[in-house]
C-alpha cells in the first residue's frame, strides 16, 4: 500500500484547519443558539401576536378566527373609556404604596435578622412562609378574615368593644385592605433578596469603620446602604413589575369593587377579554400595560447607571 495515499493532502489539512478555526471563533454563538431559538418561539412570536391583535378586531365566527385591521381605533376607545383612568390611578396607587412600604419593611427586617446571632434559621423560615402560599389561597384566607360578621379581625376587635368596619365593602377601606394583604404576602420576597445582598457585602469595611470610631447609624448610612444600592434597585424593579400585574388577590378579595375602588388595570383587562370578549381592545390595554412597566424598568436602570458612574 502506498503511504502517500494514507496521509492527508495539503488541501485537506488547510480545510480542516479553517474548519477548526471557524468552530473556535463561532463556538460561543452555537452554545447560545438553542436558547435564542427557544426565546424566539416563546417570546417573540406571542409578542408579535399581541401587537397584531392590538391593532385588530378579533372575532370567532363559526369556529374560525376573523381578523380585521382597525389601526388606532383601540387608542380612541381607551381615551374615551371612563374605567381606564380609574384603573390606571388605582394601579399606580397600589404599586407605589406596596413597593415603598415593602422595601422599607424588608430592609428593616433584613438588617435585624442579619445582625441576630440566635434563631436565624427559624426567622428565615417563618418570614418566607407567606411567599410559599399560592395567591388564590391567600385571597380566600384573608377574605374570610375580613368578613364583617364572622371574620377573625372583627371578632378580635369585638373583644375590646370596637365595632369592626366592612373592610372590603367600604370604598375608603377597600384599597388599604388589599394593600395590607399584599404586604403580608410580598414583603417576604423583598426580604429574601435584600438579606442575600446584605450577607454578600464585605464585612471588613464595616469592621474598619467601627474601629475608626463610626457609629452604627453612620456605618448604615455611608457604607451599608451605598453598597446595597444595586440589590435594592433590583428588588424594587422586580417588585414593581409584579405589582403592576397584581390580579389574584384583588379578584378574590373585592373583584375590583366596591364600584371601581380597587379596579386595577390587569383586572379590567381580564374583564374586557373574558367578560366582554373584546379580544383586540384587551390586547391593546395589555400592550399599554407592558409599555408602562417598560418605562419604569428603564427608569430604574437609569438610576442604577447614575449610581455606578
Amino acid at each position: 500500500m502506498n503511504p502517500s495515499k494514507l496521509s492527508p493532502t495539503p488541501n485537506q489539512v488547510g480545510l480542516s484547519s479553517r474548519l477548526g478555526k471557524f468552530i473556535d471563533r463561532t463556538f460561543q454563538y452555537w452554545t447560545v443558539a438553542p436558547l435564542v431559538i427557544t426565546l424566539l418561539l416563546l417570546v417573540a412570536y406571542p409578542s408579535y401576536q399581541l401587537i397584531r391583535m392590538s391593532v385588530s378586531e378579533v372575532d370567532i365566527v363559526k369556529g374560525e378566527t376573523v381578523w380585521e385591521f382597525v389601526g388606532a381605533k383601540h387608542l380612541e376607545t381607551a381615551l374615551q373609556d371612563p374605567v381606564v383612568p380609574t384603573a390606571l390611578k388605582n394601579t399606580l396607587v397600589f404599586v407605589i404604596a406596596v413597593v415603598i412600604i415593602e422595601t422599607v419593611l424588608a430592609l428593616v427586617i433584613s438588617l435585624l435578622v442579619s445582625r441576630s446571632n440566635h434563631f436565624v434559621g427559624l426567622y428565615r423560615t417563618v418570614l418566607l412562609i407567606p411567599l410559599l402560599v399560592p395567591p388564590i389561597a391567600i385571597g380566600t384566607m384573608w377574605r374570610l378574615m375580613y368578613d364583617y360578621n364572622y371574620g377573625f379581625i372583627n371578632q378580635a376587635l369585638a373583644v375590646f368593644g370596637i365595632a369592626g368596619p366592612t373592610w372590603t365593602a367600604d370604598p375608603q377601606l377597600a384599597m388599604p385592605s388589599v394593600i395590607l394583604v399584599d404586604l403580608w404576602h410580598w414583603t417576604s420576597f423583598m426580604f429574601l433578596i435584600i438579606l442575600a445582598g446584605l450577607e454578600s457585602l464585605p464585612q471588613e469595611v464595616n469592621e474598619a469603620a467601627s474601629v475608626d470610631g463610626a457609629s452604627e447609624s453612620q456605618i448604615l448610612r455611608y457604607i451599608t446602604l451605598p453598597l446595597l444600592r444595586p440589590t435594592l434597585l433590583t428588588a424594587v424593579m422586580l417588585r414593581t413589575i409584579f405589582a403592576f400585574k397584581v390580579f389574584d388577590e384583588i379578584f378574590l378579595l373585592t373583584g375590583g369593587g366596591p364600584g371601581t375602588a380597587t379596579e386595577v388595570i390587569s383586572l379590567y383587562i381580564y374583564d374586557v377579554f373574558s367578560g366582554q370578549f373584546r379580544l383586540g381592545y384587551a390586547s391593546f390595554l395589555a400592550l399599554g400595560l407592558a409599555l408602562i412597566i417598560s418605562i419604569f424598568v428603564i427608569f430604574y436602570r437609569r438610576i442604577g447607571q447614575r449610581a455606578q458612574a
